[in-house]
Formats: C-alpha cells, sequence, structure tokens
C-alpha cells in the first residue's frame, strides 16, 4: 500500500468564526474500501481495577467514562474523530518523523482518540490523559486492516473545546504540543509544531540531542528536529482552503472546504478515499449545545452531514453500525487480519447506490445531488434555529436527531 495521503483537520476560532462559535472538522483518508461506522457510547461507571480491551492491547479502566460520539474504521476499537458529551472533540493524524513508529502492538493514535474522549472533560484534560497514557503503554500496530505488511505510524492530535484547542504531535512515548485560542489551524500527515511549544514531555530535548538530532545551541524546533529529511514542510495545503474564505467561518464553510477535491483537502486516489467525514459547532456560550454533524459514508461530496447533539437520552442508530464478529473477529485473532468480513452497515449499502449514480453524473446524479443537499439543508438551518434560539433546548427533541436523519437519508436511497 503506497504512503498514506494527507488527511485534514481544522479548527477556527473566534472572530475568525462567526458569532462566537468554535468550528471543528476532519477528513478521514484510509484504504478506499475501508468502512467507517458512527458509534454512540453512553456515561458509563466502571468496576475497581476493570480493563478495556482497545484494538491491539488492554490498559487500567477508570471509574467512570464520558459519553462520546465516535466515528471509526469498523475493526478497530479506537476513533479517528469523534466528540463526548462536555463539547470536547479530538481528531487524530498519521505522521512519520525520524523515529521510526514501532510495528510492536500497543496503543493506536485511534486508541488514544477514544480514550481522550472518554476520560477528559476539557481540551487540556483529554491531552494529559493521551500523554500520560503514552508513556505507560507506547504506541505501535498496523494502522490498516493489511495481513501482508505492518503499516505503523506516529501520531498527531487536534484536540479542542468550547474555548481553546492543543495540537499534539508525537513520536514514540516523546511528544509537544502547542496551545491556540485565535485564528484558524490545520493538522494534517506532516508535523507541524516549530518554535512555540507550550509543553513538552520533559527529556524530549536531551533525547533529540542524544540521537544528534539537535545540537542545544539552536533555537529548537520541532518540526525541524524530528521530521524525515525528506519532509517538506509546507504542512497544511488544506489551511489555505479556509484561510482564503474571507467571510466568518461557519459549519457550512468547513463543510465546503471539506468537500474540496481541487485543494487535496477531500481524497479520492485509486489506493484511498475520504472514508468518512466530521464537522462541529461549539458554541462558546455554555448555555448552547454543541453540535457535530457526522456522514458516517465515504467523500463528502457525495455524502450527507446530518448532525448529533449529545442529550441523555439519546437513541442509538444501528443503522451506522457495521456487523459485530465478537471473538471471530479476523482483526482480533493471531495472526491478524487473514480474511476480510464484510464490514458495511446499513447505512453504508444504501449510500453505495447513491455514490454509483453520482459517479456516472448523468441528469439523474445530478438531481440526487441536489435533493441531498437540500435534506442536508433542511438540518443545517434546523439546528441553526437552535443555536439562535431564547428558548432552552427540549431534550426530547433531539435524542433521536441523528437516528431520525439516518433513516430519512436510507429511505430517501430507497
Amino acid at each position: 500500500m503506497a504512503v498514506a495521503p494527507p488527511s485534514y483537520c481544522f479548527v477556527a476560532f473566534p472572530p475568525r468564526a462567526k458569532d462566537g462559535l468554535v468550528v471543528f472538522g476532519k477528513n478521514s483518508a484510509r484504504p478506499r474500501d475501508e468502512v467507517q461506522e458512527v458509534v454512540y457510547f453512553s456515561a458509563a461507571d466502571h468496576e475497581p481495577e476493570s480493563k478495556v480491551e482497545c484494538t491491539y492491547i488492554s490498559v487500567d479502566q477508570v471509574p467512570r467514562t464520558h459519553a462520546i460520539v465516535i466515528s471509526r474504521p469498523a475493526w478497530l476499537w479506537g476513533a479517528e474523530m469523534g466528540a463526548n458529551e462536555h463539547g470536547v472533540c479530538i481528531a487524530n493524524e498519521a505522521v512519520s518523523t525520524r523515529e521510526p513508529a514501532a510495528e510492536r502492538e500497543a496503543l493506536l493514535g485511534m486508541d488514544l482518540v477514544r480514550l481522550g474522549l472518554e476520560r477528559g472533560t476539557t481540551a487540556k484534560e483529554a491531552l494529559d490523559v493521551i500523554v500520560s497514557l503514552l508513556q505507560e503503554h507506547g504506541q505501535g500496530g498496523n494502522y490498516y486492516e493489511d495481513a501482508s505488511s505492518c503499516h505503523s505510524f506516529q501520531s498527531a492530535f487536534l484536540i479542542v473545546d468550547r474555548e481553546e484547542a492543543w495540537v499534539l504531535e508525537t513520536l514514540g512515548k516523546f511528544w509537544a504540543a502547542e496551545r491556540v485560542t485565535e485564528g484558524v489551524k490545520c493538522i494534517s500527515n506532516q508535523l507541524s509544531l516549530t518554535t512555540k511549544v507550550d509543553e513538552e514531555h520533559p527529556e524530549l530535548r536531551s533525547y533529540a540531542q542524544s540521537q544528534g538530532w539537535w545540537t542545544g545551541e539552536d533555537e529548537f524546533n520541532f518540526s525541524q528536529v524530528f521530521s524525515p529529511a525528506d519532509d517538506h514542510l509546507d504542512c497544511c495545503a488544506g489551511k489555505d482552503s479556509l484561510d482564503k474564505q474571507e467571510e466568518s467561518i461557519t459549519v457550512q464553510t468547513m463543510i465546503d472546504v471539506l468537500r474540496d477535491k481541487a485543494s487535496g483537502v477531500c481524497i479520492d486516489s485509486e489506493s484511498f478515499l475520504t472514508t468518512a467525514s466530521v464537522a462541529s459547532v461549539l458554541p462558546q456560550n455554555r448555555s448552547l449545545p454543541c453540535i457535530h454533524y457526522f456522514t458516517g459514508t465515504p467523500d463528502p461530496s457525495r455524502s450527507i452531514f446530518k448532525p448529533f447533539i449529545f442529550v441523555d437520552d439519546v437513541k442509538l442508530v444501528p443503522k451506522t453500525r457495521s456487523p459485530c464478529f465478537g471473538d471471530d473477529d479476523p482483526a482480533k485473532k493471531e495472526p491478524r487480519f487473514q480474511e476480510k468480513p464484510d464490514r458495511r452497515h446499513e447505512l453504508y449499502k444504501a449510500h453505495e447506490w447513491a455514490r454509483s449514480i453520482l459517479e456516472s453524473d448523468q441528469e439523474q446524479g445530478q438531481q440526487l445531488r441536489k435533493t441531498m443537499l437540500e435534506l442536508e439543508k433542511q438540518g443545517l438551518e434546523a439546528m441553526e434555529e437552535i443555536l439562535s434560539s431564547s428558548e432552552p433546548l427540549d431534550p426530547a427533541e433531539v435524542g433521536d436527531l441523528f437516528y431520525d436523519c439516518v433513516d430519512t437519508e436510507i429511505k430517501f436511497f430507497k
């Protein structure tokens, strides 16, 4: 398999983002045939000394985990991206560094996304969770459901809440992080931190010196020190797409950027595809709800972004959940990935029909796209009303919001 193409994560803060909203977005570029599911897990209490089984290893469980909604490759435990009930959003990027990533099975970057969401009530708390787990367990293992080769990477994260974002970049157990509170930030599949490092592993600089990567005399520039020699440090072409927006950035702006194939933000190549996308709106006014829009289907330019709001009684959505194979899952048995089961969920199957029509790009395809965008627009306008209303949110009205949107989409495709 070719080197992973750039996937992109974005955040925009007021005043670049509109009306006191923090806007977050992520495209997940993965192998073309990989299915992503959108799954909700309610908050839960756990027995003392219990363990949680991640993709490859188990780690100690905490007394309580927060409610989360995640988009994840259906074969693994973690998440490419997601949000929790406290308004924390996290997305992960696979990065290459001078330090080769471990093939030994440990925590995947995607496991750390989910663990951060389950355990952090703020972006900073989630960052602290991730770096302490990195220190204890390390990162490593195959990023793809592929028996023929181990594709292992280091990890970068964009961790966002209503107040701030943290860019966390890692190699092995070492890490550096930058706090962001204004403007636009984008991360991709290259290291992006330079001389502004707000927190770091206590031995990061001495490690760089011991490897001969930094003299200790020059200014410490994280990406220059740790990037592979052949990396071009133009990190985020995607940032240009967001920067050139003349008006205030809204969730619609973010969705448009995620759909942009010309800029390379939306991947559609021979081996890789944007297999799922998310856009989130986090109002800085805490009386307003955070709203998370998931596709649950490949190629955002041919998908519908559907809203999700956390309330106490969220209706589960089995139609975006892949079949469960339990202990017989080839991803759980060693040697791993000896076969690939059919992981398509009901929404994915319905959407395959739509993609085939849209790709033919004839009159029927154009009509279908127009209707899909109209469906999406209705959802966006209804959410706009919630954010601009002076009335408190009625949880009963939005508990089945995502369920209803998925149901409508499937009926429409049929």
